[in-house]
């Protein structure tokens, strides 16, 4: 299993915003619903904690509050771009140190926690909007083959 310890600083903190900034990049997807998505998020984090003991790397993201550096990206743009590159960035990083397995799980908490973000609210009467669903699409995207 692979632990926290595998990863420098930089490394790690890059792996531990990847859920939060996946999360981010929906809500800011579309206008509404900010407060309850974001509730969303922490709750994904928390019923992520519950299945504490299957995966040591997903037990460490989980075991803190969500990580996100709201200042890093000054527009909705920026977060887009350069979290979209992270997030890559994030799923590289595994592949490289971490087992195909503890890969697979990163993407599919990273897309659960996304998805159930882009549920809490509904916008324009739909469950998932069209702009929610493009970045879910993006998000699958650079997670790649791994969920």
């Amino acid at each position: 299993m692979t632990a926290k310890a595998a990863f420098d600083q930089e490394e790690w903190d890059i792996i531990a915003e990847g859920p939060a900034t996946a999360g981010m990049i929906v809500i800011r997807a579309e206008g509404g619903g900010t407060f309850r998505e974001t509730i969303a998020l922490a709750h994904a984090y928390a019923d992520a904690r519950k299945q504490h003991g299957q995966s040591e790397l997903l037990d460490e993201i989980v075991s803190s509050k969500p990580e996100f550096d709201r200042h890093r990206y000054r527009t909705d743009a920026d977060l887009k771009g350069e979290g979209m590159a992270r997030i890559g960035q994030a799923v590289s990083l595994l592949r490289e140190k971490a087992t195909p397995q503890e890969v697979s799980d990163y993407g599919s908490f990273v897309l659960t926690l996304a998805r159930t973000v882009a549920e809490a609210h509904a916008e324009h009467g739909q469950k998932i909007s069209p702009a929610e669903q493009a970045a879910l699409d993006e998000i699958r995207e650079r997670i790649g083959s791994s969920a």
